[in-house]
C-alpha cells in the first residue's frame, strides 16, 4: 500500500481513538425526525446509534412524530392548524396524537432491541397548557414545565437508553403535545449534554437553501462545517427573510424555515451550557459517527467555545507537528525539520489545536529589530477550508507589530498566490537579513514575499 495512504488511514484511526477517549461517558441527546423511519437508511442509523452507545457514550433519544401524527389525524378526519411552530387541535385529537407519538417511540425501541440494546420509554416530562396567546387558543399544545433529571440519570447509569415521546403530562395527569425539537434541546440543557444532534432529512446549511456569510468557512461539499455563536448570529441575520430566490417553492421554504428553527434552538442550547449542537442530514449514511469521531464531521456544528484555538507550541506537541508537516515536506512545499530544531525554536512556534489534535502550525523567526520570517506554515488538508491559515498569519503578524518590526517575510516555492492574497508582495532576495540569506538555496529557488508593517 502507498505510504501516503497508510499515513492518512493511521491519522483517521488516531482521530477515532482520541474522540472515543474524549467522549467516553459523555451525555449525547439525539433528535430523530420520524421521516427517517421509512428511509432505506433507518437500519444503518440505528446501527450507528448502537455503536455510539457501545463506545461508552450515554445516549438519549427524542424521536419526532410529526409525520405519524399528520397521518393518524388525517385518517380520522380531524383537522388541525399550525401557528408559531405549534400544532393546534381540539382535545379530541389528543388520544390519537398520544398513540402516534408512542407508536414512533416503540418503533425506535424495537429497532434498538434488534441491536441487543435495552431502551426505556418514560413519562419523565411534566407539561402545562400553552393556553391562549394573542387571542389564539392553542388547545392540546403544551409547554415543558419540568424534566425528571434524576430518573434519566438512573436509567443511563443502568446502561439503558431513555426514549422521550413528544408528550408531557400535567400534575393531574392530562397529556399535552409538546415540540420534540424543543424537548431535545431542553433535555440537553438539563443534562448539560456534551452533544445535541438533530438528525433531519435534507438538513444542510449550504448555498442551495441559504445565503452564506463570506466570513464563515465552507467545506469542499459547499456546507458550513462549524459556527460559533457570533457566526450563528451573522448567518441568521443574512437569512432573516424566509422567502428568497433560493426558496422559490413551498417545500423549500418549509425546509429552510425548519433548519433555521433548529439553528436558533442550537444557539439557545449552547448559551445554556450544551457544549455542542450538530445539525445532520439523515440522507447521508454514517453521518452520526462521522460527526462524533472526526474533527470536521459530516454536518454543521454550533459551539460556544473550546472547539479550536491558537496557542504557543509546547514540547509535547513536537511529535504531532512533525507529523503535520510531513506531507508538505514530501511535496516540496516545506523544508524538513527535526525534533531538535523544533525544540531549540520552541518559543517561535504557534499551533492550532482542534479538539485536542494539532491541525496547523507556523513560526515567527526574528532576525533583527526590523524584520522576521513567517515559516513552516502548515494546515491539515482536512481543515484547509475553514480559515485556520489566515488566523495563524494574523496572529503572527500581530505579534510582529507588537514587537515594532518594520516587516515580515516568507520564502515559498508553491504558495505565492495565497500569500499575495494576504497582502504580501514580491521582494529581492538581497533584502534578506544576512543570516537568512546564507541559508537560501538557488537550487530550491524559493521566492521572497514581504509584508510591510509600517
Amino acid at each position: 500500500m502507498e505510504e501516503h495512504a497508510i499515513f492518512t488511514r493511521a491519522e483517521h484511526i488516531r482521530d477515532v481513538i482520541r474522540y472515543i477517549s474524549r467522549f467516553k461517558d459523555a451525555a449525547v441527546v439525539i433528535y430523530l425526525d420520524d421521516r427517517i423511519i421509512d428511509s432505506p437508511l433507518w437500519a444503518s442509523h440505528i446501527r450507528d446509534i448502537s455503536l455510539i452507545h457501545e463506545a461508552g457514550l450515554r445516549v438519549i433519544l427524542v424521536p419526532g412524530a410529526h409525520k405519524h401524527i399528520d397521518k393518524i389525524l388525517a385518517e380520522n378526519n380531524i383537522s388541525w392548524e399550525r401557528k408559531n411552530g405549534c400544532r393546534i387541535t381540539d382535545d379530541e385529537a389528543m388520544p390519537l396524537i398520544k398513540t402516534a407519538a408512542f407508536d414512533v417511540s416503540n418503533i425506535v425501541m424495537s429497532s434498538l432491541a434488534g441491536e441487543h440494546l435495552t431502551a426505556v420509554i418514560g413519562n419523565w416530562v411534566r407539561a402545562r397548557a400553552k393556553g391562549v396567546l394573542d387571542g389564539t387558543d392553542y388547545g392540546s399544545a403544551g409547554e415543558i414545565d419540568k424534566i425528571d433529571d434524576d430518573t434519566i440519570r438512573a436509567v443511563l447509569s443502568n446502561g439503558f437508553i431513555p426514549i422521550f415521546p413528544c408528550i408531557g403530562w400535567s400534575l393531574s395527569g392530562k397529556p399535552y403535545n409538546i415540540s420534540s425539537m424543543q424537548l431535545a434541546s431542553q433535555i440537553a440543557i438539563h443534562m448539560q449534554a456534551d452533544k445535541l444532534f438533530f438528525l433531519v432529512p435534507d438538513a444542510e446549511l449550504s448555498a442551495t437553501y441559504f445565503t452564506l456569510p463570506q466570513e464563515i468557512g465552507i467545506s469542499p461539499e459547499g456546507c458550513i462545517p462549524a459556527m460559533n455563536i457570533e457566526e450563528v448570529d451573522e448567518f441568521l441575520k443574512a437569512n432573516k427573510e424566509i422567502k428568497s430566490a433560493k426558496t422559490n417553492s413551498t417545500v423549500m421554504q418549509d425546509l429552510r424555515e425548519h433548519i433555521l428553527s433548529i439553528v436558533r434552538l442550537g444557539k439557545a442550547a449552547c448559551l445554556e451550557g450544551v457544549t455542542r449542537v450538530h445539525i445532520l442530514n439523515s440522507s447521508l449514511n454514517g453521518t452520526l459517527p462521522c460527526e462524533i469521531f472526526s474533527d470536521l464531521g459530516s454536518g454543521t456544528m454550533i459551539y460556544s467555545s473550546n472547539y479550536g484555538k491558537l496557542r504557543p507550541m509546547e514540547r509535547n506537541d513536537i511529535a504531532a507537528v512533525l507529523t503535520l508537516i510531513q506531507p508538505f515536506v514530501k511535496k516540496g512545499i516545506l523544508l524538513p525539520r527535526t525534533e531538535e530544531q523544533l525544540e531549540s525554536q520552541l518559543n517561535d512556534y504557534i499551533v492550532y489545536e482542534l479538539d485536542g489534535g494539532i491541525r496547523a502550525c507556523s513560526a515567527l523567526h526574528i532576525y533583527d529589530n526590523k524584520q522576521a520570517e513567517i515559516a513552516a506554515v502548515a494546515v491539515d488538508e482536512t481543515c484547509a477550508h475553514i480559515g485556520i491559515g489566515p488566523k495563524i498569519m494574523d496572529s503572527l503578524i500581530n505579534r510582529a507589530k507588537q514587537l515594532s518590526l518594520d516587516s515580515v517575510f516568507v520564502l515559498t516555492t508553491q504558495t505565492t498566490d495565497w500569500f499575495e492574497s494576504l497582502g504580501f508582495k514580491s521582494d529581492n532576495i538581497n533584502s534578506l537579513p544576512e543570516k537568512r540569506k546564507a541559508l537560501w538555496s538557488p537550487s530550491r529557488g524559493s521566492k521572497l514575499l514581504r509584508l510591510k508593517l509600517k
